[in-house]
């Protein structure tokens, strides 16, 4: 796998009222096409910073970004985000919420159907096709956003807590789902978690940063193949080896 995604030295300073707070200082990472990592740390520590770079919606301070060899200055199609909180349109059925982005950019509407009809398939929403976001339960929101992402063929998905506010269950159901649409596709994804066993569950590598102005402080690379077995001596270590490092940091998971 090649170097797909790269940053390079980057560094971001925040101004309010005359006094600068430096978020990230002096971060180079460098994410083979096809990859998944994720990236771990304390609260408020710029893990959302990064992806939010990444994604062209800010812009560092120093260093630059490069996806593909080219230079990240603003948000493309060829990187998608997912977050938290859904982001959907209320007014708008699970299909049109999935191919709102396909219509802004002026897809026919027989390859929209077909796309959105691939997507609801893998998602396990071709019953739902028709029904309004508040009919659906917070892990189905969570299928229609992530469907709408990779419904345009992103090269790179950002996921920013995608699944942070559901309950255990629903999330491992959807780590799950994410795995089995992984074998389908070949996108790189950058998923941003507070959850030590989602991302030794999903992960190629792990980044760890530090606290405030957040550094690497150590980058773990997931030996096994997905799906992997949560309740193995294994992956119960490399958790636990995870978590300490963590602590170090002042952070309890």
């Amino acid at each position: 796998m090649s170097e797909y995604i790269e940053l390079n030295n980057i560094r971001k300073v925040f101004k309010k009222d005359n006094k600068e707070t430096v978020a990230i200082d002096d971060i180079s990472l460098s994410i083979k096409k096809n990859e998944l990592v994720s990236i771990l740390g304390p609260s408020g520590c710029g893990k959302t910073t990064v992806l939010r770079m990444i994604a062209g919606l800010v812009e560092p301070t120093s260093g630059e970004v490069l996806v593909d060899n080219v230079k990240v200055i603003e948000p493309g199609s060829d990187r998608g985000m997912v977050f938290q909180d859904f982001a959907l349109f209320p007014w708008r059925s699970v299909r049109k919420n999935i191919e709102f982005g396909m219509e802004v950019t002026g897809v026919p509407k027989e390859e929209r159907i077909a796309r959105v009809d691939k997507y609801l398939n893998l998602m396990g929403l071709e019953n739902f096709a028709d029904a309004r976001v508040h009919e659906l339960s917070g892990g189905m929101k969570q299928r229609v956003g992530l469907a709408r992402a990779m419904v345009n063929n992103p090269k790179v998905v950002l996921m920013d807590e995608p699944f942070g506010a559901l309950d255990a269950q629903t999330r491992n159901i959807m780590q799950a789902g994410l795995i089995r649409i992984l074998d389908k596709t070949d996108q790189t994804i950058v998923f941003v978690t507070h959850s030590v066993d989602e991302a030794v569950f999903l992960s190629d590598r792990i980044v760890i940063l530090t606290k405030r102005p957040a550094t690497i402080k150590e980058i773990i690379t997931v030996p096994w193949p997905r799906p992997r077995d949560r309740a193995s001596p294994e992956f119960t270590a490399l958790r636990k080896r995870i978590l300490t490092e963590l602590e170090k940091e002042n952070v309890l998971n």
